[in-house]
């Protein structure tokens, strides 16, 4: 891969629901070694609220304007704290993008006939996990089986506040993205993340890939991110 612009932009990464930031770690490795200072949120995943706050204090802590990545439900956190001035682009990595006044339950709400249903067990004290037994197939089916079924033992309790936060002003509308739509998605339908990446208007790739691509194809992942790195850095006056 080519090198990238020496730290003209940094890069933060958010990470989404029933996961922590480790599963980053092979893009994080890729970008760093190609000359960006990157960042990972370890967002709590009980409210959007929250979880924007945790990712504007790791941007209040930039020296430089960022690349902000997000996947799954990490695309609604960096949908809302992208209006960072900080931020000078989006990129979303089979996620959500939602736009004003909607939630990843309003996302969610009304699933297409045939579109693979999550394997979501009941809410527990107002959390949700995914059923351990189905979560490789579900979440991380080209995942190492060893590595998917820590995943699915480490699993983050999602909370059902996070997936009813809404989003006051997208900043896909003001900011340029980029999305990579993992086309072997079971958790979020493929058809839903090219409605939501083609309404964004952002450049869209797709990749053969699960919902957990950025653990399985890091190379695919930070390509796309550097490329973003690098528009937002040519385009700057």
């Amino acid at each position: 891969m080519a090198k990238g612009n020496n730290g003209a932009v940094n890069v933060v990464f958010v990470h989404g629901g029933f996961v922590d930031g480790a599963g980053w770690e092979g893009v994080y490795q890729i970008v760093k070694k190609d000359g960006y200072d990157v960042s990972i949120v370890q967002n709590s995943t009980v409210s959007l609220a929250d979880d924007v706050a945790a990712t504007k204090m790791v941007l209040a802590a930039q020296t430089r304007d960022v690349i902000l990545v997000g996947h799954s439900y990490g695309g609604a956190v960096i949908t809302e704290a992208g209006n960072d001035p900080k931020v000078v682009g989006l990129v979303y990595i089979a996620a959500f993008a939602p736009d004003k006044g909607e939630s990843v339950n309003t996302l969610i709400k009304d699933p297409k006939p045939g579109d693979p249903v999550p394997p979501i067990l009941p809410p527990k004290d107002g959390f949700l996990f995914l059923d351990r037994e189905k979560f490789r197939e579900s979440f991380a089916a080209d995942v190492d089986a060893e590595k998917a079924a820590f995943m699915a033992d480490a699993q983050v309790p999602w909370g059902l506040e996070a997936l009813g936060g809404t989003i006051t002003q997208p900043a896909w509308k003001s900011k340029p993205s980029w999305y990579l739509v993992a086309t072997e998605d079971k958790m979020i339908p493929p058809a839903a993340q090219r409605f939501m990446s083609k309404r964004a208007g952002a450049e869209v790739v797709e990749q053969r890939g699960s919902h957990a691509i950025y653990v399985s194809q890091p190379s695919v992942v930070a390509s796309l991110v550097e490329k973003a790195a690098r528009s937002v850095t040519s385009a700057a006056p």
